[in-house]
């Protein structure tokens, strides 16, 4: 069974990733069954076999998954494979990026988008949480703009936007879809007014966001995380005690002449 979704685009390059869903894990209800964090009160026991099954899927090893304690912000942490996991998990910051290879770079969500990013000619990746404030923030571009200068370039970027709470959902507040368009290089087009309440596309915008920043390959990888509840945790559907999701991207080896 493949416990998690993958872009074409980054599988091409050589890239180990995952945008991990709800299913194939050992959590027991509310956080059935694939669930990355104990915050809600799930079993840590549960959590580090779900964990483990990840990182099989991916082929590495548990101990070098890294993510952070996400705070919606555009703070990032560049990894070695050296330190210590939960150490790192203790720290505030919102991207992870690496150039060592077998190191994963991970991110948790909710419905909140997780992009993954890659550097072909390196090898090096990068990972973002990016929800609505995070988007406002332009972490994605945060992301792009931390990994350049880990390789000491441009680079030949990758990106790949995975599922999260799309615009059939996302429902908002006239105040949020204005913060949102004014972040957006698309803006007014990102959202949709013919309904009661604003719905912001938040992948038009991070897609706008990384195709500003110079990134020309945009993958999506789709899936409303509200909508479908038997494949994704959904914080807005489920509340405090729903599950949280992994994505994640191993970084690789240089190509030849990298």
């Amino acid at each position: 069974m493949n416990l998690a979704l993958t872009s074409p685009a980054l599988a091409d390059a050589g890239f180990s990733h995952g945008f991990f869903g709800r299913q194939g894990g050992v959590s027991q209800p509310p956080y059935a069954t694939l669930n990355f964090s104990t915050a809600g009160g799930d079993d840590p026991a549960a959590v580090a076999e779900n964990l483990s099954r990840a990182a099989a899927e991916m082929g590495v090893t548990a101990d070098h998954i890294y993510y952070l304690s996400q705070v919606h912000g555009t703070d990032h942490r560049v990894l070695t494979g050296t330190e210590d996991r939960e150490a790192v998990l203790c720290e505030q910051g919102d991207i992870t990026l690496s150039s060592t290879p077998d190191v994963a770079c991970a991110v948790r969500a909710a419905d909140c988008a997780a992009v993954l990013l890659a550097d072909r000619t390196t090898g090096a990746v990068a990972a973002a949480h990016s929800g609505w404030r995070g988007t406002e923030a332009q972490v994605a571009v945060a992301a792009v703009t931390a990994l350049r200068s880990l390789i000491g370039g441009p680079g030949d970027l990758i990106a790949a936007i995975g599922p999260h709470i799309e615009r059939c959902c996302f429902e908002v507040g006239a105040d949020v879809a204005a913060r949102l368009v004014a972040a957006s290089p698309c803006g007014e087009a990102a959202v949709d007014r013919g309904s009661p309440k604003p719905r912001v596309d938040l992948r038009r915008i991070i897609d706008a966001q990384l195709r500003a920043a110079g990134v020309t390959t945009v993958d999506h990888v789709a899936g409303c995380t509200m909508c479908d509840a038997e494949h994704f945790h959904s914080y807005r559907r489920d509340g405090p005690r729903s599950g949280r999701m992994l994505a994640a991207i191993v970084a690789r080896r240089p190509t030849a002449g990298g």
